[in-house]
Parts: C-alpha cells; structure tokens; sequence
C-alpha cells in the first residue's frame, strides 16, 4: 500500500462522540479526534473493518502545538492536503500505538514492520 491514505471527512451517530473524524481506505478505517481545552489534538479511537473499535484511555499522547495547528488548518479547508493529514494522523497513531492494535496497524499500513 501507498503512503497517501486518501483521507476524506465523515460524520458518525452521536453515539460515537468526538470533534473530529476521518475516515480511510475506501472507509475501512475510521479514526476519531478530539480538541482539548488548550487546542491541542488527541486521538479518540480507531475502527478497523476485520477488527472492530479500539478506544484510547485518558493517558494519550497530544500532537504538539504546531502539529495540532496544522490538524486543525487541514480540517477547515475543503481539500485537505493529503500528505500533511497523512503526517499528522501517523505521528498521532505513532505515539500512541501501545493502545492501538498492532496487527491491525499493520494490516491497514499505519506502522511498517519492526
């Protein structure tokens, strides 16, 4: 698989909240973020179809500052950049990858084999 992951914006059911969400991989994936209070993001939970949803605990990881203003700048805009999203949404799953299903992570091409 490619390193662009064709990213595109969704929705999901109130039931599945957070402030932003992605979706991937001819909508395979699903990946939830959220904003804390000091504007930075955070990852929520994946969906792997084959998989199911894994949700992070409250110990995740934020994106930095600059890297959560570049998130934020990607979501405003109608066509978001595909390599920046693509960035942004593996240095999120990257450093919090000891929550996230390797396997999955692999599968899917989020994480290359160590």
């Amino acid at each position: 698989m490619r390193d662009n992951l064709d990213f595109f914006k969704t929705s999901m059911p109130k039931t599945r909240e957070a402030d932003f969400y992605l979706g991937c991989r001819n909508g395979s994936v699903f990946i939830d973020f959220n904003r804390t209070k000091n504007n930075l993001i955070s990852l929520v939970r994946i969906s792997f179809d084959g998989y199911g949803c894994c949700n992070l605990n409250e110990n995740v990881q934020t994106l930095n500052t600059e890297d959560s203003e570049l998130f934020l700048k990607q979501m405003s805009i109608d066509l978001m950049d595909q390599n920046k999203i693509t960035s942004l949404v593996k240095k999120a799953i990257k450093m919090n990858r000891q929550q996230i299903w390797t396997d999955a992570l692999h599968k899917y091409d989020f994480i290359k084999e160590e």
